[in-house]
Formats: structure tokens, C-alpha cells, sequence
């Protein structure tokens, strides 16, 4: 399994005090099986011991990997190959491939195809990941700051560039929160469509962990799964077919890295949907080149840094400068400056506390909804826990117009499904079953739910730096007794309220814009009035970059933008062969060898 996957671990996206999800059944006395090294018991932090003589459940590493605790052996390897040993061995394995703007602009070659095993390097960092760094950093790091030292290590001379086998690095760095306004658009404009396919209410997909859930274990909900890609997921397709047809090389030669919260975005890019099979074949989910080939968390990139003794907190916290040879302009202008040219009223939709920390999927389809009716205002109400929230967009005149809801955490996205799920027939003729709740159809009378799977959003994400990891420690200064007391919740709680601070701090580091972020600073939203804003974005612009991108790659929107989901049966648990005899390391070898790829 990748190297920060351990036994240690297994409660990633469990806090304190939460239950598993995974429901245990409690069967027959059996024979002892034969001891496996994937498996490990569960006890939550603070359970006593019972006297019930029943075996305590035991759950496997494969089983814990997901939120959702059903993640298959085959998803196991697959994200057991996206680590940062992954990454260093890429880059170890052959010079990259150069790309070289040609004189008059315009037009660029690429050196070094002759060498079948060279990729052109290119990395996403999500915000999430920027804030967890920052509040590491201390000191008064913004977010900006450490997206900073970010790319100096991707980028930079003084990152990978200045060790490993081929001084490799990356060619462009680009911010997640570029795709997230895209999915934003799109997610709002899905909400309000009349003609949608998508049932009401429509569930936020941008959680790989809740996607993963829903496909596993209520399928009934699929329906309710909103198409459009999670940011992750649009950024690769963007970068994947933009650079293949532009530079003219195939997808397989663009290596995408994507620096993430959460461990479940690993599983998110190993999905048949997410490859080039769907934009450049038949449309058809299949195996094929995938839009993101490794996913690594914020603590794997400190792992990554110490892998090549690199200081990461002694890292230029300054743009790299664009008159360096290492700034190449994206092949195509229009999306160059959608990618690189961040004016501060783009930026401010991300720096809105009420939009929250995992993306403001709901809070911008409010605002949405909002801008079109002159007037309105947005309530909100808090539900059963701090987890769950109801809004309403109201009009001027108090009537009702839109109503939405979030839940975070599995405890609350539960409660959730089971709203959601079908009445049975009645076996008694002429007698109907009203849904739960006595709500309309579907359980529930919202037309609009964001979902997230990690208590608190995105930025308590499993792959987060947490407040007693040894780097925490040490730079606290902490040492002996100190280091050792296990953080409680109200030290987790602090440290989380750190990290949304830093993950808020975007707006403040706006009053200093850098000469890369500067140039053509009057490009705000691609040159729209800025009459049709919300929430800092526009998008008549969005839809205008959507439809360029369409047109240099000769796809359609329809395939680069949204995805769809499939109901998944999953193996854990069941027999390992017909025989009986494979045990589940033995079984997990042999799906890694059915996958194929090179996966």
C-alpha cells in the first residue's frame, strides 16, 4: 500500500467520538482464520471493553480506505500507485519532455519524443492543500504564500529540479480554484434547468468519498448525483486534451499530478469515466489514459520534500519570476489566461466564509438563484448538528423560491439516503406507501444538497496535516510529555479553525499582486464588464472559455465537463475464490494483474 497508509491510519476520516459507518453483522462462531497482514481491528478512540463474548469486528486496511468503508481490492491498488514514491520514480525514469515557444509566437515544439518513456510534467494544488501548508508554516503564511512555495518545489530550480536522476520538474503549476469556478457555473446552471436528467433533489458530486458510497451501498441515490466533474477531475481533462491537441503529442505522454485534501481523490482518478476513452473514443467508461494520473495529499507533500532533503519551509515564498526560462506561456492564449491571470474579484469567490471550505457548490447556486431575482435574501437554519444546514432563497416579498441543504459527515449523509430511499410497494392491494417523512417525492422537499463526507468539509480532509504529526510538533516546539499527549477535540478544533483561517486568507493576500498575476491584470474574467458576476465570477466567461476549450480539441462539452456514475458491487467480504483457499493479499495481486494499463 502507498507508504503513508498504515495500520495508524485507518481512521482517516473518523474523528473522535464517530461511529464507523460500516455496519457489522454479527455471525456465527467460526474457526480462527489464518492471520492476514491487511488486517487490523477497529476500536474507535474511547471504547471500553465489553464483556459480549462475540469476536470484535475486524475490518481490513482494504475495507478502511474509502470514507465509505467499501472500497474494492482493485481500487486498493490502484491507489496503492499513487504515492509521492510514485512520483519521484516518474521522474527518475526518463528526461522530460521540453516544450520550446518557436520565434513569432505561438507556436511551440516538444523535445525529447524520441524517448518512448519521456512525459511532460504538469500539477494542480487544490486550496485545501495550500491552507493545511500555511498553517503549518506558521508565522503568518497565507494561503497564497505556500501555493508559493508550492511551485517553487514543483517548478523551481531550488525544488526537484535540483536533484534526482534527470533534475526533472514540472512545466506548469495551476490552481484548482480555476476548474472550481468552471464547476461552480455549471453545477448552479444544472440546478436551475428544468429539462435536466438529473432528479431533484441534486446531490454535490465533488466528494469522491460520498460518490464511492452512493454507488456502493444506495444506488437509489445515483439519479440524484449531479453530472457535472469535480474540480479534479475538469482540471485533468482540461490539461489532457488542451496539451495533446495543441502540442500535438498523445495523452500518454502528459503526466498530470494533482496535490489534494483527501486520500479518495486517489480513488476519483483511477475511475474508468475519468479517461480519454470517453473524450477521444466512443464516450464509452472504459479503461484507457487517465486525466490524472497520481494524486498525492498535503502530508505527502511534506513526505515528498523529505524524500530529496528538501526544507519546504525554507522554500521562496515569491512567484517564480515570468521572466525566467522556467515560466513557459500555456500553448493556447485564451486558456493561459484563464489558468494563470487570477484578478482579485475571481480570487474573492473563494475568500467568503459563508461559501465554506469545500469548494461553495451550494452557497454559489444560492447566490445564483439570488442575483436573478432583485430583492431575495439567503436564510439559513441550522439542522440537527453544525453538519447539516438548510438555506432558503426568499423574495423580496418572503415567498419561498429555492431550498437547499448541506450535509457533512457520514452520520448526517446517512440520514441523508434513507430520506431519499423509495417507499416499497405495499404487498396489500390497493394500498399505497407514502414516502418517508410524509415529504414529496424523494423524500425531501430541497432541490439542491451539497454533500461532503469529512465532518467540517474539505479542509479536515483525510490526506491534511494533522495537529499531532511530528512536523506539527516540531515546529511548535513542542518536545517530551508535550509530543506525546494526544491531541483532544479541543486541540483538533483549534487546529482545524487554523486552517480554514489560512484557507480564508486568499482575500487578504490579494492587496499584493505579483508581476505574474499582474500582467494583463485588466483581464478581469477574460475581459468581461463584470455585470454579470456572481460571487466574483462571471459566467457568460466561463461558458465563453468552455466553448473555446470545445472548439481547439473538437469535443464536446458534453464529454468534457461531465461524467456520469454506475451502481458498483463491491468484493470485500466475500469469498476469495471458488476454492476457497486464495488469501486476500494473494487475491489482490491477481486483480492488480487484471487490470492492465499499467495501472
Amino acid at each position: 500500500m502507498s507508504a503513508i497508509l498504515s495500520a495508524d491510519d485507518l481512521n482517516d476520516f473518523i474523528s473522535p467520538g464517530v461511529a464507523c459507518i460500516k455496519p457489522v453483522e454479527t455471525l456465527p462462531a467460526a474457526p480462527t482464520p489464518p492471520l492476514s497482514d491487511l488486517e487490523h481491528e477497529v476500536i474507535l478512540d474511547g471504547q471500553q471493553p465489553t464483556t459480549n463474548p462475540n469476536t470484535p469486528a475486524q475490518i481490513s486496511l482494504t475495507d478502511c480506505l474509502a470514507c465509505s468503508g467499501c472500497v474494492t481490492s482493485a481500487e486498493a491498488v490502484l491507489v496503492s500507485l499513487q504515492s509521492h514514491a510514485e512520483l519521484l520514480s516518474v521522474l527518475d525514469s526518463a528526461p522530460g519532455l521540453r516544450v520550446v515557444p518557436q520565434a513569432g509566437g505561438g507556436n511551440f515544439k516538444v523535445e525529447g519524443l524520441e524517448n518512448s518513456n519521456a512525459k511532460l510534467f504538469v500539477a494542480s494544488v487544490s486550496p485545501q492543500t495550500r491552507a493545511s501548508l500555511a498553517a503549518v508554516a506558521g508565522r503568518g503564511v497565507t494561503e497564497r504564500e505556500a501555493g508559493r512555495m508550492v511551485e517553487q518545489l514543483l517548478m523551481g530550480g531550488e525544488g526537484l529540479r535540483a536533484g534526482g536522476r534527470w533534475n526533472n520538474g514540472f512545466t506548469w503549476v495551476v490552481d484548482t480554484n480555476t476548474a472550481r469556478e468552471a464547476s461552480l457555473v455549471l453545477g448552479a446552471e444544472e440546478a436551475l434547468d428544468s429539462s435536466s436528467n438529473v432528479a431533484k433533489p441534486i446531490l454535490t458530486s465533488s466528494c469522491p468519498g460520498w460518490v464511492c458510497y452512493a454507488e456502493k451501498t444506495h444506488p437509489h441515490v445515483l439519479p440524484h448525483i449531479s453530472r457535472v466533474k469535480s474540480p479534479q477531475a475538469l482540471m485533468g481533462t482540461l490539461l489532457k486534451t488542451a496539451l495533446s491537441k495543441t502540442l500535438g503529442i498523445s495523452p500518454d505522454r502528459i503526466w498530470h499530478l494533482a496535490v489534494m485534501p483527501c486520500f479518495d481523490k486517489k480513488l476519483e482518478a483511477s475511475r474508468e469515466e475519468l479517461t480519454d476513452a470517453v473524450w477521444n473514443g466512443d464516450g464509452k467508461p472504459r479503461r484507457g489514459v487517465r486525466d490524472v494520473d497520481c494524486v498525492i495529499t498535503s502530508k505527502e507533500i511534506l513526505m515528498l520534500t523529505e524524500s530529496r532533503n528538501i526544507d519546504f519551509f525554507s522554500l521562496d515564498k515569491t512567484p517564480i519570476p515570468a521572466s525566467s526560462s522556467l515560466r513557459i506561456p500555456f500553448p493556447d492564449p485564451n486558456l493561459h489566461r484563464f489558468l494563470f491571470l487570477r484578478p482579485t474579484r475571481r480570487r474573492n469567490s473563494q475568500a467568503d466564509p459563508m461559501a465554506g471550505t469545500s469548494g461553495g457548490n451550494l452557497y454559489y447556486t444560492l447566490q445564483y438563484v439570488s442575483e436573478r431575482h432583485p430583492g431575495s435574501r439567503i436564510e439559513s437554519a441550522r439542522g440537527r448538528n453544525a453538519d447539516v444546514v438548510e438555506y432558503t432563497v426568499r423574495s423580496a416579498a418572503g415567498e419561498p423560491l429555492f431550498k437547499a441543504a448541506r450535509y457533512y459527515g457520514f452520520r448526517n449523509i446517512q440520514n441523508l439516503v434513507r430520506k431519499l430511499k423509495p417507499a416499497r410497494p405495499s404487498r396489500m392491494p390497493g394500498v399505497t406507501r407514502k414516502p418517508m417523512g410524509g415529504k414529496p417525492a424523494g423524500g425531501l422537499e430541497y432541490a439542491y444538497i451539497e454533500v461532503m463526507a469529512c465532518p467540517g468539509g474539505c479542509t479536515n480532509g483525510g490526506g491534511q496535516v494533522k495537529v499531532d504529526d511530528a512536523v506539527v510538533l516540531e515546529r511548535r516546539g513542542l518536545s517530551g510529555a508535550e509530543a506525546g499527549a494526544k491531541p483532544g477535540p479541543r486541540e483538533q478544533k483549534e487546529w482545524l479553525a487554523l486552517v480554514d483561517e489560512a484557507y480564508f486568507s486568499a482575500e487578504d493576500s490579494d492587496a499584493e499582486i505579483d508581476e505574474v498575476e499582474a500582467e494583463d491584470a485588466e483581464m478581469v474574467n477574460g475581459g468581461s464588464d463584470g455585470s454579470d458576476l456572481v460571487g466574483g465570477i462571471s459566467p457568460s466567461y466561463i461558458q465563453d472559455t468552455l466553448a473555446h476549450w470545445a472548439s481547439i480539441t473538437g469535443i464536446d462539452v458534453g464529454r468534457l465537463a461531465y461524467t456520469t456514475y454506475r451502481e458498483v458491487m463491491s468484493d470485500v467480504g466475500k469469498s476469495n475464490s471458488k476454492a476457497g483457499a486464495a488469501r486476500d493479499t494473494e487475491r489482490v495481486v491477481q486483480l492488480a494483474g487484471k487490470i492492465g494499463g499499467g495501472w
